[in-house]
């Protein structure tokens, strides 16, 4: 598949914001199975610099500085992509639980795409043991790595609503989890929680979803937004596979791969701080049109 995506960030400010410094993560990293096409950043008023640098995990970072009085801000994002299919493992030639587990305490690396910085509680995912106890008791017996990812998957979509007004983007994840209402920063949250208390590593995926289905297709839930879902390590041999909790479907030619870090903080599309009045506010379009 290949589509273009428009994405539009508008900040309306109470005051007037004098200087301000944000941070933008809108360019697809490098991802297999993705080829990025033409990249086009717009940002209203004129920054007075921007500068491209790569993050610590797998996120294209742009920071840019406003220095001249503004009560506004627009941020707009375009890019075309190609997805191809991915050739998803069987479950059956995954490794189990403990030889995974293995696998990733003995890997040395410290890259972007190693399982050692997945591996533990990070900022925004820490460890709850209320989601442990949860998690292990919808664990199959004797199955595999794919199996128990695709067993909490099945069961966050199957036991939590999605309610957009139920939390926000700094809701920490056991309120997501005691309420069982969220969207979908909190079911991968809960879900990256639940597989590294078990030993698994766990990343946090931010990207987008094809807005229209196919005909016959129901909508996805979450394409009107960047959208959120989570790379398991599944094994040396096999890597990183992706699982959609919020719609309970592996992550495929729907899905648009943007960043990887280890929660929701590492690859948030917009952040930053200015110097003015407190109060703004946030609208945020987006449009995935398969070309």
């Amino acid at each position: 598949m290949k589509y273009h995506v428009r994405h539009v960030t508008q900040v309306k400010y109470e005051g007037t914001v004098n200087l301000a410094r944000f941070n933008l993560r809108l360019k697809p990293s490098r991802w297999p199975g993705q080829v990025l096409g033409d990249y086009r950043l717009a940002v209203t008023p004129q920054p007075r610099v921007i500068v491209e640098e790569s993050g610590p995990f797998l996120v294209n970072v742009e920071r840019l500085t406003l220095d001249q009085p503004t009560a506004s801000l627009t941020v707009t994002s375009e890019f075309t992509v190609t997805v191809e299919a991915a050739a998803l493992p069987l479950a059956y030639v995954a490794p189990d639980l403990a030889e995974v587990r293995q696998q990733a305490l003995a890997d040395r690396g410290l890259g972007p795409v190693d399982p050692a910085s997945y591996l533990f509680a990070s900022p925004m995912a820490g460890m709850v043991p209320a989601i442990d106890d949860w998690a292990r008791a919808r664990l199959p017996a004797g199955g595999t790595v794919i199996d128990a990812a695709a067993a909490l998957m099945h069961a966050i979509h199957a036991e939590f609503a999605y309610d957009g007004k139920a939390t926000k983007a700094d809701t920490p994840p056991a309120q997501a989890f005691a309420a069982r209402r969220g969207v979908c920063q909190d079911f991968a949250h809960i879900m990256i929680i639940a597989l590294r208390q078990i030993g698994v590593p766990a990343a946090y995926v931010s990207g987008y979803l094809r807005t229209n289905p196919p005909p016959g297709k129901a909508r996805l839930v979450g394409a009107d937004a960047t959208h959120a879902w989570v790379n398991v390590w599944c094994g040396r041999a096999i890597g990183w596979v992706g699982f959609d909790p919020t719609n309970a479907m592996m992550a495929g030619t729907d899905h648009i791969f943007t960043a990887m870090g280890r929660d929701f903080a590492d690859v948030s599309p917009l952040d930053g701080v200015f110097i003015g009045p407190a109060g703004q506010r946030m609208t945020v379009s987006v449009q995935v049109t398969p070309l």
